[in-house]
């Protein structure tokens, strides 16, 4: 079975937030506000002038067991097992938002306009289309890749293989057995994404 995912190599990424919410939003019509990808800044670390930071693009982690496929109440949230992408399909989403509390990785989001959850499919169009991604594609870094992490041919799997003891998934407390991966050779690795620093930057806590 295939598994796409996207792989990050966050020594290029810049924070531009340009290819992975920008360009994905125009592709795939997002209204101002909710993206299928958010951009959290890591760090900084350490103590002056010895400082450590990093900007980490997180999207759909494209779960081997992904928690929100088993809440869905109507089998709207699925993992296709042509290509292992997990998606909404949102002729049957009731816009309950199971799905949206049971990611850990809080990767899918509420689109008011249709009254249902959304959330990265690696633009299935682009790819059926035979063209890259449109966060691929855009990237000014080059640090997004995507391909079939099964296929030890692709580019994932070369850069996965290249980059040895410095390949990361994000922190896993659920089961979930996230598909993602992140390559970081200059920073060392925080293991866990600033969740409770965002809620209180907006206010919700």
């Amino acid at each position: 079975m295939k598994q796409y995912i996207i792989l990050v190599e966050l020594d290029r990424c810049i924070g531009c937030h340009g290819g992975c919410q920008v360009a994905c939003k125009t592709e795939n019509q997002i209204a101002l506000g909710p993206s299928r990808s958010k951009m959290y800044t890591m760090g900084p670390t350490g103590h002056y002038p010895d400082l450590q930071m990093y900007f980490m693009p997180v999207m759909c982690q494209q779960c081997e067991n992904p928690s929100c496929v088993a809440v869905c109440p109507t089998g709207a949230c699925y993992k296709d097992e042509e290509d292992g992408v997990i998606y909404i399909d949102q002729d049957m989403c009731i816009g309950c938002q199971s799905c949206m509390r049971a990611c850990p990785f809080q990767c899918n989001f509420f689109n008011k306009e249709r009254h249902v959850v959304d959330k990265c499919t690696i633009c299935v169009q682009k790819r059926e289309a035979g063209e890259m991604p449109a966060c691929v594609r855009n990237c000014a870094g080059g640090a997004l890749h995507y391909g079939d992490i099964n296929d030890p041919e692709s580019e994932v799997s070369r850069l996965i293989r290249e980059n040895e003891g410095h390949v990361y998934t994000l922190r896993d407390d659920n089961g979930n057995h996230p598909s993602a991966k992140y390559i970081l050779k200059n920073c060392d690795w925080i293991e866990d994404l600033p969740f409770e620093f965002e809620k209180k930057m907006k206010g919700e806590m």
